[in-house]
């Protein structure tokens, strides 16, 4: 059965140099997919070439049966991808609620019943959508963009490191929300550091190293796997 999105023998990077070596990232409709490793692994540098920020050497990207590889981000973001970078992914000078409507900027249609959608995930944006976006703590920041990526009405949420420099509260929240969006049929790949509560989550793990696939499976299995919790989760 074809997945959703089906990313297969990746091969890139930047200069003469490959960062991804063959890899290859599979994710089914409404599936949470979590890609982990060490640093310098290629999470992100992935996670880009997907995207389609990172030109390919070899490989292709499909979504839904279509072939994107050659597809610049904003096409991709037409097809039904939505982006949301580790930095620098909300504007800061402008209201929550603002940010959301920059969200929605490739939409014709009425984008409040889709805002107050973003509202019911996240109440505390509500309580603060005319506020300065940059004023918010970083739990909340993180809230907005992911917020923002959700205007677009994403058929596949792609988050590079949600929970950087969050606390364990606000990460376990953010991971409950993800876990909502995927409830309404969404696809999620998300790359992040704290491997094992990631990994809880996960519906499929990928662990990287240095570009390449090193372990595939269920979250569950890889939180099980004795080799994988010695190498990556810290025993």
């Amino acid at each position: 059965m074809t997945s959703f999105l089906e990313a297969r023998g990746m091969r890139g990077g930047y200069g003469a140099a490959d960062i991804l070596h063959d890899c290859t990232l599979t994710v089914d409709t409404g599936q949470i997919a979590v890609i982990v490793g060490p640093n310098g692994a290629g999470k992100s540098t992935a996670m880009k070439a997907v995207f389609g920020m990172l030109p390919l050497r070899a490989g292709t990207v499909t979504l839904n049966g279509e072939d994107i590889t050659d597809l610049t981000p904003q096409a991709r973001v037409a097809k039904g991808m939505g982006f949301v970078p580790q930095t620098h992914n909300i504007f800061t000078s402008m209201s929550v609620e603002e940010n959301l409507e920059m969200g929605a900027f490739i939409r014709r249609d009425d984008i409040y019943e889709t805002i107050e959608q973003v509202y019911d995930l996240f109440p505390i944006l509500r309580d603060k959508r005319r506020q300065a976006a940059g004023e918010l703590s970083g739990g909340q920041r993180q809230q907005v963009a992911v917020g923002r990526a959700l205007m677009t009405k994403p058929q596949l949420l792609m988050l590079d490191e949600p929970t950087a420099g969050v606390s364990p509260i606000v990460m376990d929240e953010l991971f409950d929300r993800i876990i909502e969006v995927a409830r309404t049929g969404i696809s999620i790949l998300m790359v992040e550091q704290n491997a094992r509560q990631a990994l809880e989550i996960a519906d499929k793990g990928y662990v990287l190293v240095q570009g390449a696939n090193a372990f595939t499976d269920t979250g569950s299995a890889l939180l099980a796997d004795p080799q994988v919790r010695k190498t990556f989760l810290g025993g």
